[in-house]
C-alpha cells in the first residue's frame, strides 16, 4: 500500500473511491442531439481507465425545458438519456472508477433563443451579464413544475447506474434563489435566508423522494459571491452549516466567487497568470465549521498542490479538473513514479473559453482531449524505425519529434534559433503568459528521454536535410510577421513581434493595429501602455481580439483600462504617412467611405503570419509524395499513403504555420494526427 495521500481511499456514505483524485463537474460540449453519446463517453471512460476515483460528469445537464442549453448540455428532462447514461457508467465502472453528474436548472444563466426557445427564468427580471437574456420571474406553477423536473431527472440519473449526483448552485437557478441580489420574489420563496433556501430543500425533498436515502446527493454551491449585496462569507457559512444539518445531502463542493460576468467567472476558475488554488484554504474552512465530506477544485494544476489539500485535511477529494484535460494518465503516472511524465495544465484556458465561445472543449497543447475516438493519449510504437528529419521546433516540430520519437523512429530536428519555442517562447517574454513555455519544456523533456537529436542555431537547407538520408522529411518552420496591410506605408510601420521581442523600443504615442485578433496585439499594446505611452488599439472587426476569448480577455483588460489605452472597433488601417517625426494614420471603414486621419509616432501591426516554406519548396520535387497531403487519411486519421514519385526516398509533409496562419493547438493537433501513424 502507498503512503502517497492522493493515494488512499475515501469512503463515501456506501461507495469507497479508491483515490482522493476527481475531475469535477464540466461541461465539455461533446454531446450530440443532448446526449452524452459514444465522443462522450470515450472521454470519461480514458480518465477512469487511468485510475482517477470519481468523474463527475456534465457541467450541468439541463432538467428542465426551459433552462434551454447553451452550453450543449446533456438534456436530462429527456427519458431517452438513460439508456446514453448506462454505456457511460458502465464504461468507467468496468474500470473500478466511480461516475456522478452534476444535474441544474441554469435560471438566467442561459439565452432564450436555444433549445426549444423557452423564455429563461429566474427569481427576478435581472438579466445575467454574461448571456444578456431578460428572464421571467418566476411564478408559483413554474416553481412547482422545476422541482418536479429535477426529482425526474434524478429518477432518471440513478436509472442510468449513477453513483450519484450533484445539484449545481453558483450562478444558476438555485442559488439564484440564494442570494439577495438575484431574488425580488416575495412570499415564502423571497426574502429572508429560511424562505430564500425553501426551494432548495423543497427540490432535496423530491429527490429524496424519488431516489431514497441511500442514494448519493451532494450539492456544488458558492459559499462567497465575493459581492457587494450578495452572499457574504457570514451568510455562506450559514448555508453550509444548514446543509449539513439537514441530512439530506452526502457531500459539499466548495465553490468562491460569482460567474455572472467573465472577470467574475475568471476569479472562480483562474486562468495562467493568477493564482494557484486561490480558494483552497476557504474551501477548508468549510470542511473544518461543517465536518462534511468537502470536495473542491479551483485551479490546482499539479500534483505537488492537490497532495497538500488532502494531507493537511484542507479536502477530502480534491479536483484535478483541468489538469486531467492536459493529461488523462495523472493517477496512473503518479502510481507508477512517472510524476516527472505528467504532460502539465499551463492553465491558458482553451478548453473552457472555447465553451463560452459555444465551441467544443479543446486542451491547447493535448490534441487527444475530446478526440478519443481517433487520437491517442499514449502512442503506439511504429512496426518499422524510421529516420525521420524535422525542420522547426516550435510547437509544430517538437511534437512531431515528441511523437516519431514515441513510436521509436530515429529524429533529428534542425532549428535556426538557439532555442525551441517559436512563437510560443515569445509569448512567454510575458510574466503573465510564461506558463505557456511547459509547452515546449515538458516536450523537449520527452524527446531528450528519447535521445531526439536537435541542431539549433541551424539553417536548415535542402541539401543538410536529403544529407541525412532521412525517410520522412516535416517542415515545422512556422512563419514571420505579414504587416502588409496599408495601400501604401508599409514601411513605416512594425510588427507586434518587434515589440514583444524587444527589437523595437516602443513609442509614446502608439497605433496597435490588430485584425488578427490573437494575444499578440494585446500583449504588444499592454507592453507598450506600460512605458506610460498612450495606445489604441484598433480593429476593423466589431469586437476586439474575438481569439484571445472571454476568459482570457480578462486580464489584459484589468491590465489596459488602468493604463492610457483606446479601444477602436470597426475602424480599418488604410494607409501610413511619414509626417515629420510623426506618421499620419489613414483610418477608413468596411462600412461606409469615411476616413479620417490621427498622428501617432509609432504604428504597430499585428496581423498574422507568412509561411516560411523556402526548404519545403526546395524539397518539394525531390520527395515521393510531392508534398502531397491526403486530407481523408489526415482527417480520418490513417497512414499516408505513398506518392506518385517512387525513384525518391522520402516522404515531405509540413505543418502548422508553415502551412498557414493559426494557433498553437491546430499546429500540435496537425503534427499528432500526421505523425501517429509513421
Amino acid at each position: 500500500m502507498s503512503n502517497d495521500p492522493l493515494l488512499q481511499p475515501y469512503r463515501l456514505k456506501h461507495l469507497t473511491l479508491r483515490n482522493r483524485i476527481m475531475t469535477t463537474a464540466h461541461e465539455p460540449a461533446y454531446p450530440e442531439d443532448g446526449m452524452p453519446k459514444d465522443r462522450y463517453r470515450a472521454y470519461h471512460e480514458v480518465r477512469a481507465k487511468a485510475g482517477v476515483a470519481l468523474t463527475m460528469t456534465a457541467g450541468s445537464a439541463a432538467v428542465s425545458r426551459n433552462s434551454p442549453p447553451v452550453f450543449n448540455n446533456i438534456l436530462a428532462y429527456k427519458d431517452e438519456v438513460v439508456p446514453w447514461i448506462r454505456r457511460l457508467t458502465d464504461a468507467c465502472h468496468e474500470h473500478g472508477c466511480a461516475v456522478m453528474i452534476q444535474l441544474t436548472h441554469l435560471g438566467r444563466r442561459t439565452h432564450w433563443a436555444k433549445g426549444d426557445w423557452l423564455t429563461a427564468v429566474s427569481p427576478s427580471h435581472q438579466r445575467e451579464a454574461a448571456h444578456r437574456a431578460f428572464p421571467k420571474q418566476l411564478e408559483d406553477w413554474d416553481i412547482a413544475r422545476i422541482i418536479t423536473d429535477y426529482a425526474d431527472a434524478a429518477e432518471r440519473m440513478q436509472a442510468g447506474g449513477m453513483d450519484g449526483i450533484e445539484l449545481q448552485a453558483y450562478g444558476h437557478l438555485m442559488d439564484q434563489f440564494w442570494s439577495p441580489l438575484t431574488n425580488t420574489l416575495d412570499g415564502p420563496y423571497g426574502g429572508d435566508l429560511d424562505n430564500r433556501l425553501r426551494f432548495t430543500w423543497e427540490v432535496l425533498d423530491a429527490i429524496r423522494a424519488r431516489v431514497g436515502a441511500e442514494f448519493i446527493v451532494g450539492i456544488r454551491y458558492t459559499a462567497d459571491e465575493t459581492l457587494e449585496g450578495g452572499i457574504s462569507v457570514a451568510e455562506g457559512l450559514e448555508i453550509s452549516r444548514k446543509l449539513a444539518d439537514s441530512g439530506k445531502v452526502d457531500f459539499l463542493n466548495v465553490i468562491r466567487g460569482h460567474i455572472d460576468t467573465d472577470a467574475g467567472l475568471t476569479d472562480v476558475i483562474p486562468v495562467q497568470g493568477m493564482a494557484s488554488a486561490p480558494h483552497l484554504d476557504f474551501a477548508g474552512t468549510i470542511r473544518r465549521e461543517t465536518g462534511m465530506p468537502t470536495f473542491h477544485a479551483a485551479r490546482i494544476p499539479d500534483v505537488a498542490t492537490a497532495r497538500h489539500a488532502i494531507s493537511s485535511g484542507l479536502l477530502d477529494m480534491v479536483g484535478m479538473t483541468r489538469a486531467h484535460m492536459a493529461d488523462p494518465m495523472i493517477v496512473q503516472k503518479i502510481v507508477e513514479g512517472r510524476e516527472h511524465d505528467i504532460r502539465p495544465c499551463v492553465g491558458a484556458n482553451y478548453c473552457l473559453d472555447r465553451i463560452y465561445a459555444a465551441g467544443d472543449a479543446l486542451c491547447l497543447h493535448n490534441p487527444a482531449t475530446g478526440r478519443e475516438l481517433t487520437m491517442p493519449h499514449e502512442v503506439a510504437p511504429a512496426p518499422v524505425r524510421k529516420k525521420v528529419v524535422i525542420v522547426g521546433a516550435g510547437p509544430a516540430g517538437v511534437e512531431a519529434a515528441r511523437v516519431a520519437a514515441e513510436r521509436g523512429h530515429d529524429v533529428v530536428v534542425f532549428e535556426a534559433q538557439p532555442d525551441p519555442g517559436g512563437q510560443i517562447r515569445l509569448t512567454a517574454k510575458s510574466p503573465r503568459r510564461r506558463e505557456m513555455i511547459g509547452i515546449i519544456d515538458w516536450r523537449m523533456a520527452q524527446c531528450a528521454a528519447r535521445d531526439v537529436v536537435f541542431h539549433f542555431n541551424t539553417y536548415a537547407e535542402a541539401d543538410d536535410v536529403t544529407a541525412l538520408n532521412p525517410d520522412v522529411v516535416i517542415i515545422a518552420t512556422g512563419g514571420l510577421p505579414h504587416t502588409e496591410v496599408c495601400a501604401t506605408g508599409n514601411a513605416h510601420v512594425v510588427s507586434s513581434w518587434d515589440i514583444i521581442a524587444g527589437d523595437v523600443k516602443p513609442g509614446t504615442r502608439v497605433l496597435v493595429y490588430d485584425d488578427a485578433g490573437d494575444h499578440a496585439g494585446l500583449q504588444a499594446a499592454e507592453l507598450i501602455a506600460k512605458t506610460g505611452a498612450h495606445v489604441e488599439i484598433m480593429t476593423p472587426d466589431r469586437s476586439f481580439a474575438p481569439d484571445v476569448m472571454a476568459m482570457n480577455l480578462v486580464p489584459y483588460m484589468r491590465s489596459l483600462q488602468e493604463l492610457d489605452t483606446r479601444f477602436t472597433v470597426t475602424y480599418r488601417l488604410r494607409d501610413v504617412v511619414k509626417s515629420g517625426n510623426m506618421l499620419t494614420a489613414v483610418i477608413g471603414t468596411d462600412y461606409s467611405s469615411h476616413t479620417e486621419r490621427r498622428d501617432f509616432d509609432q504604428v504597430v501591426v499585428n496581423h498574422g503570419t507568412l509561411p516560411m516554406d523556402e526548404v519545403y519548396f526546395d524539397l518539394k520535387p525531390r520527395s515521393r509524395n510531392l508534398g502531397a497531403l491526403d486530407q481523408d487519411a489526415f482527417v480520418e486519421g490513417r497512414p499516408q499513403p505513398d506518392g506518385p514519385n517512387t525513384d525518391a526516398s522520402f516522404a515531405l509533409y509540413r505543418i502548422g504555420d508553415a502551412v498557414a496562419a493559426r494557433n498553437t493547438h491546430a499546429a500540435i493537433y496537425d503534427a499528432l494526427r500526421l505523425v501517429k501513424d509513421i
